[in-house]
């Protein structure tokens, strides 16, 4: 079923598109309330691109995807994933401010220690990893099961690189002195 190519501009690829630009549209809402100014964007690109470059970027990605319902449904997934997760903490750094919220995040990473840290992003990603993976393991690969299961799987990847990411950005900005 996800195997599916829709032609350019149809009802369903449009239905399609919709869907994946509310979903990449919750990841940037999140993003949005969580750091304005980027400044606790994990993702370089999205940093570099900016909150113009970046929407430009994501719509047409969106219209592309929207074409093939698999890749469609496995980013729709990752991205609302990746949107709960950032409203989770959203309130937190809206209420405290970037820097502050930035500077306590520093702090904790510096109490915590690097080890702790680490284990605690790779079980979270490995957990949630195993839901994905069962869903990809028990279905067809082309069936919607399975692109949520990728989706999911997409998500664990995410949540493994990305607080990674910035943690190291933390940790080298707090030991250069920054």
């Amino acid at each position: 079923m996800t195997d599916v190519f829709l032609p350019w501009g149809s009802p369903a690829h449009l239905g399609v598109f919709g869907l994946v630009a509310l979903a990449r549209g919750a990841d940037f809402l999140s993003t949005w309330v969580a750091s304005p100014q980027l400044r606790l964007e994990a993702n370089p690109l999205a940093r570099h691109l900016g909150w113009r470059g970046g929407l430009a970027l994501n719509l047409a990605l969106a219209a592309l995807v929207a074409t093939w319902l698999l890749p469609a449904v496995i980013l729709a997934t990752a991205s609302l994933l990746v949107a709960a997760r950032n409203f989770q903490s959203a309130w937190l750094a809206r209420s405290m401010g970037e820097e502050a919220y930035h500077r306590w995040l520093g702090e904790r990473l510096a109490q915590t220690g690097r080890g702790l840290y680490v284990t605690c992003i790779g079980a979270q990603a490995a957990l949630v990893g195993l839901v994905g993976a069962a869903l990809v393991w028990t279905n067809p690969l082309e069936s919607l099961a399975a692109a949520v299961g990728l989706g999911v799987l997409s998500y664990a990847l995410a949540v493994l690189v990305y607080p990674l990411l910035g943690a190291r950005r933390i940790w080298r900005q707090h030991s250069s002195g920054a």
